[in-house]
């Protein structure tokens, strides 16, 4: 039997130029704890990070309930596929469902092209584990980052 509770009704939609702040303040709330641990937090940098590299055009948001509650990013890979990155849910919905459902939906996607995804996760990050959970493995690491690829799904 489960202890957790079940999935929250979701949906994506397209990200606009205004979404930025909601997310650079989102990436800095769920990346605070691993990045303290690898003593790497720095406030500023954090958040500007994410607006140097924002690309609407590229991310989606997800809603749940009518609000905002995180976002997630296909961008095209230098060489084939695409990087998944910017993935950011609100604490309260980790560890729920959601975002097994959202990088589902997303591999879906990249599956029917064919394409591989990569992405790099923080050392440490419990988000590992959902990405380990989903085919995602590790391609090199640094003292900082896993990158982590998955080769399309038949």
């Amino acid at each position: 039997m489960s202890t957790h509770a079940p999935a929250h009704a979701w949906s994506l939609r397209p990200a606009t130029a205004e979404d930025v702040e909601l997310i650079a303040e989102l990436r800095a709330l769920v990346m605070r704890p691993d990045l303290e641990r690898l003593g790497r937090y720095d406030e500023h940098r954090v958040r500007q990070r994410l607006r140097d590299g924002y690309d609407p055009g590229q991310t989606e948001i997800v809603m749940v309930d009518g609000a905002f509650s995180g976002c997630v990013a296909l961008r095209p890979h230098e060489s084939d596929g695409w990087w998944l990155e910017s993935f950011y849910l609100a604490p309260e919905l980790q560890g729920r469902g959601t975002g097994t459902g959202i990088l589902a939906g997303l591999l879906a996607r990249t599956d029917a092209e064919g394409s591989t995804v990569r992405l790099q996760v923080l050392q440490g990050s419990a988000a590992r584990r959902l990405y380990e959970r989903h085919g995602f493995t590790t391609e090199h690491e640094d003292p900082v980052d896993v990158y982590m690829m998955r080769p399309p799904r038949a």
